[in-house]
Formats: structure tokens, sequence, C-alpha cells
């Protein structure tokens, strides 16, 4: 049978204290910043995500918004062009993966759409290719390419 330990914890030698410190603040050291946000990475994240729900929920001026201001300013978004985006429903948002990144900076990724036409009820797919440059000003990531062009080809 073994003989069970007794005493005051303080008494245990000096090292094996230190030890134990040391062992809890380099786990600290370590976690701490997974804690934290990772800026531009994050950031991107949010705007993709954000984008991708809107595109997928119908919600075209939503998505608009997340337009690079320029863009929208070189190519505004007519009354006819939102109400062509009111005769689809998206059935489907795949991300398919995405380039390495540009020398300036900006981010790509390919995305698969699933779009039907609501008078007609016939499906059909395409490609789309996503561009994202971050705004150091604002803090915020733009989509570039503007809204996918769903009548290409037709």
């Amino acid at each position: 049978m073994a003989a069970a330990i007794t005493g005051d914890p303080d008494m245990r030698p000096m090292h094996a204290r230190n030890a134990f410190a040391l062992l809890a603040l380099l786990a600290c050291a370590l976690l701490l910043p997974g804690c934290a946000s990772t800026g531009k990475g994050e950031a991107l994240q949010r705007a993709q995500y954000a984008w991708s729900a809107a595109i997928r929920w119908g919600d075209f001026e939503g998505a608009w918004n997340l337009v690079d201001p320029e863009y929208r300013e070189q190519n505004p978004l007519t009354d006819v062009a939102l109400e062509r985006y009111a005769q689809v429903q998206v059935s489907h948002y795949r991300e398919l993966g995405a380039p390495p990144p540009s020398a300036d900076g900006s981010v790509g990724r390919d995305i698969d759409i699933g779009v039907i036409n609501r008078h007609t009820m016939a499906e059909r797919g395409l490609r789309y290719r996503e561009s994202w440059r971050w705004d150091e000003t604002a803090g915020t990531w733009w989509n570039t390419a503007g809204l996918p062009d769903f009548w290409r080809g037709e």
C-alpha cells in the first residue's frame, strides 16, 4: 500500500513551485496572441462572409455597399440593373479556392454560383472571381470586382 504524502503544499521544494509558475506563464504567453484580433486577416474574413451572405440571400443593395467606392463611382448601379438582379435567385455560393495574393496586397477568391431565373425557373451555374483590396484609411476591405454578372454570355 502506498503511503499518502501529507503536509503543507507550501513546503514543496522551491524549484518545483518555480517550474510550475514558469510553465503557467509560458502557457499564458502562448495563448495570449490567439485572443487578440488578427487585424486585416480577420477583417477580410468578415467582409467576405458579409459579401457571400448578401449575394446568397439576394441582398444586392447590401452587397453593393461592400464594393469599392471608386468602382461604385465609375460604375453606378442603376435602378434597371437592380431590377434585373431581382429576377434571379442564388441557389448556391461556394468558394472554390483563392489565387495567391497579388503584389499590391489585393486578394482574390474563386466562387461557383448557382443562379435560378425566377421567371423560367431554369438554373445555371457560373464562375466568378472576387477581388478584394485593403483600404488603410477606412480600415476595411472592399470588393473591387463589382457584383457578379449573372447574364454574361446571354
